[in-house]
């Protein structure tokens, strides 16, 4: 691999590489936990969607009644790598936990549920850029977009490698218990992703779609991009920790480590939810990045449906 100039702060547990900002005693605790019946997993690589399918998940299971303070999202919809057993133990039921951890990594049972989404390579690689360098907690406000390519392309960032993370997936897709969809597909069509997804998680929940078709549209307005960017923008704010429900010792852990880094105070808002376009990879990859990372992407999704999905340009 090229030089480097600068890299993401990570540490290093069992051999996955995740945010030092995490608390390492949540991420050991979620690594342990042992999934129960009726337990619901949203997994995705970072940046491939997770905060949309966490909003499309969260209100199929309130039938489309909106959350009274945006803050509830981190307990309707918690991150179970830095949430801790209390946190664990505690989330509402019935929800559904977040998490980026590789398959062979999660907390599995074949009575719990698992919702896993994929996006494109190239998407994925632009919008974790901008997760890593505005969130402070990474330390990378000044990294370049060039140094964050060459780290994608080495599996050189947090929960490692983008492929091998979709290879280890991949062979799920069709279990009985996983669903699986795109982020391109859900772009297309949310409405139909929903009522999919509502099957998937329960008779009553399309039932209560079904009864009323105020239920569905208001799954999706309050799990559009315009909303999720302006309710979610204060949530994923972790430079204070005022707000922050005690049981989330993750969070208060993230707040005391970012600031500890003493992130200049002209950064930009923290933005959770940017653009939340398809394609806007080919604003930021050069042609030999581009070229690269399809060959790539060409070796690892050979056999695979994959290359189907995201035909190489």
């Amino acid at each position: 691999m090229v030089n480097v100039m600068k890299r993401p702060r990570y540490a290093k547990m069992n051999g996955l590489l995740y945010p030092e900002m995490f608390s390492p005693k949540c991420f050991q605790e979620a690594l342990e936990y042992k999934a129960k019946p009726g337990d619901v997993f949203i997994d995705t690589y970072p940046k491939c969607g997770t905060t949309w399918m966490q909003n499309v998940a969260m209100y199929i299971f309130r039938k489309g009644k909106e959350v009274e303070r945006s803050t509830d999202f981190l307990k309707l919809a918690p991150f179970i790598d830095l949430l801790g057993m209390e946190g664990i133990t505690n989330m509402p039921r019935p929800g559904a936990f977040k998490t980026h951890l590789p398959y062979s990594y999660m907390p599995y049972s074949p009575e719990a549920k698992y919702i896993f989404v994929a996006r494109n390579p190239k998407d994925c690689c632009v919008s974790f850029f901008y997760h890593a360098r505005n969130q402070p907690g990474f330390g990378y406000w000044d990294g370049e977009f060039d140094d964050f390519f060459e780290l994608f392309m080495a599996g050189e960032l947090e929960y490692n490698d983008y492929f091998d993370h979709l290879l280890d997936w991949y062979p799920h897709r069709k279990d009985p218990n996983v669903f699986y969809t795109t982020y391109e597909d859900m772009k297309k069509d949310i409405k139909g992703v929903i009522l999919k997804l509502s099957r998937f998680l329960g008779d009553e929940y399309i039932e209560a779609i079904e009864k009323d078709n105020a239920v569905l549209n208001n799954i999706i307005l309050y799990s559009g991009f315009d909303y999720m960017k302006k309710k979610l923008s204060e949530v994923y704010d972790l430079r204070g920790s005022e707000d922050i429900d005690p049981i989330f010792t993750g969070l208060t852990y993230m707040c005391e480590f970012t600031n500890s880094l003493k992130p200049p105070e002209d950064l930009p808002e923290l933005e959770f939810v940017r653009k939340g376009i398809v394609g806007d990879w080919r604003n930021h990859f050069s042609v030999d990045q581009t070229e690269r990372l399809n060959r790539k992407f060409l070796d690892k999704m050979k056999d695979t449906e994959v290359l189907q999905w995201y035909p190489i340009e």
